[in-house]
C-alpha cells in the first residue's frame, strides 16, 4: 500500500517512465540533426540554430525544451547552451556518445522493442520474424545505413574503453599479447603504445580486420610489433600468447561462448593469463544501461550480458582458474583468470 503523499510522485514517475519512447527520439533527432554540432560555446536561440539546421524554429524549440527536462542542453533566457551531456553528442567531443545514441535508436529498434513480451515468453530473438533474416546477415545486407551507425558506435566505445583497459591490465612478465574477436584492435594498440617491449596479435573475422587500426596496419607506428590474423574465434584459435584478451564477444549465446573460450584454453601454454572484459548486469553503477542492453540482446540475437556468477561459471567450465575480478570503468569487468599447468 502506498501513502497519499507519495502516489502523486510515484505517478509522475511512472508517466515519464513509459514516455521514455519520446526522450530516446529526441535524443536520436538532435543527434541526426546535428544540433549539438550547430551549437558552439555561445549561447543561440532556437530560431538562430534552427536557421543554421534548415529545421522548423517552433519545432526546434518544442524538442529543445523536452530535452533540457533531462539535462541535454539547458534554456538561459531564451536561448540554450551546451551541457556536460549534450557536448557528448557532439563529433568532436573526445568522450562523443553520438553514434551510441544513433544506435540505440536505429529504425529496427522501434520495430523490436513492442515485441519484448515475446521475446521473455519464448526467450529467443524476435528479428528473424521481423525480417525473415538473422540479425547480422539483414544489417550487412538490407541495411547499410545501420551497418555503418553500428561500426562507428563500436568504434567509439572501443577506443573510449581502450585507454582505460591499458590502465588497468598489469603486463609484468607479459611479452605476447592476443587480441581475441578484438575487432579494430583498439585495446591491443594502447597496451602496444604503453608498453615498448610487448608484441601483439590482433584475430578476428577477415572484413574487420581489414579495417583494422591505422597503427596496426603495414606504416602505421606499432606495424612491426602486430600481427593480423584473419579467423574466427569460434572456429579455430592459431594464436600463442603470454596474456589473451577477450572484450565483450562472449554474449551471442551460450554455444559460441563454450566453443570460443574451449579454443584458447586449448591454444594457450600451461600459465598464460586469459582476460575476460564484459558489460556484467549485476551490481554495477551502469546497471540501467547494461539491462537495457541486454534486453536488446535478446531481441535482436537472442544472446544475454552476463551476470558475475554466469561469466565465472561459463570460464570455469572452459578449464579456467579464475583469479580477480575487477571493474575497469562504470560499464566494464574484467575477469582474470589462468590457464592451469
Amino acid at each position: 500500500m502506498t501513502t497519499a503523499s507519495a502516489t502523486p510522485q510515484t505517478a509522475m514517475r511512472l508517466r515519464e517512465l513509459v514516455f521514455g519512447a519520446a526522450c530516446a527520439a529526441a535524443v536520436r533527432a538532435a543527434a541526426r540533426l546535428g544540433v549539438a554540432d550547430a551549437l558552439g560555446d555561445a549561447p543561440a536561440t532556437a530560431e538562430e540554430l534552427a536557421a543554421q539546421l534548415k529545421a522548423n524554429p517552433r519545432a526546434l524549440r518544442r524538442m529543445l525544451r523536452a530535452l533540457t527536462c533531462y539535462g541535454i542542453f539547458a534554456e538561459e533566457d531564451g536561448r540554450f547552451v551546451h551541457t556536460d551531456m549534450s557536448r557528448m553528442l557532439r563529433e568532436d567531443d573526445p568522450h562523443s556518445l553520438k553514434y551510441i545514441a544513433l544506435w540505440c535508436t536505429e529504425p529496427w529498434t522501434w520495430d523490436a522493442w513492442p515485441l519484448l513480451d515475446d521475446a521473455v515468453r519464448t526467450g529467443r530473438s524476435v528479428f528473424g520474424g521481423l525480417y525473415g533474416k538473422e540479425f547480422f546477415d539483414y544489417l550487412h545486407e538490407d541495411a547499410h545505413e545501420s551497418a555503418h551507425v553500428f561500426n562507428r558506435a563500436m568504434t567509439t566505445s572501443s577506443m573510449q574503453s581502450a585507454r582505460d583497459v591499458a590502465e588497468l591490465l598489469d603486463l609484468e612478465g607479459v611479452k605476447t599479447v592476443a587480441d581475441i574477436g578484438g575487432g579494430q584492435g583498439h585495446v591491443l594498440a594502447s597496451l602496444l603504445e604503453k608498453h615498448p617491449g610487448v608484441t601483439g596479435t590482433l584475430l578476428d573475422l577477415p572484413r574487420v580486420v581489414a579495417a583494422a587500426d591505422p597503427r596496426l596496419l603495414e606504416g602505421g607506428t606499432l606495424a612491426d610489433r602486430v600481427s593480423i590474423v584473419p579467423g574466427d574465434c569460434r572456429q579455430t584459435m592459431p594464436v600463442e600468447a603470454d596474456l589473451y584478451i577477450i572484450k565483450n564477444i562472449l554474449e551471442w549465446d551460450d554455444e559460441s561462448t563454450r566453443r570460443t573460450l574451449g579454443n584458447v584454453v586449448a591454444a594457450a601454454r600451461p600459465g598464460a593469463r586469459v582476460a575476460v572484459i564484459e558489460n556484467i548486469v549485476d551490481d554495477t553503477p551502469s546497471m540501467k544501461f547494461t539491462t537495457s542492453m541486454d534486453l536488446m540482446l535478446l531481441l535482436n540475437v537472442g544472446g544475454a550480458k552476463h551476470t558475475q556468477e554466469s561469466m565465472t561459471s561459463r570460464m570455469t567450465d572452459a578449464g579456467l582458474v579464475i583469479g580477480d575480478i575487477r571493474p575497469v570503468n562504470a560499464y566494464l569487468h574484467v575477469f582474470e583468470s589462468v590457464v592451469p599447468g
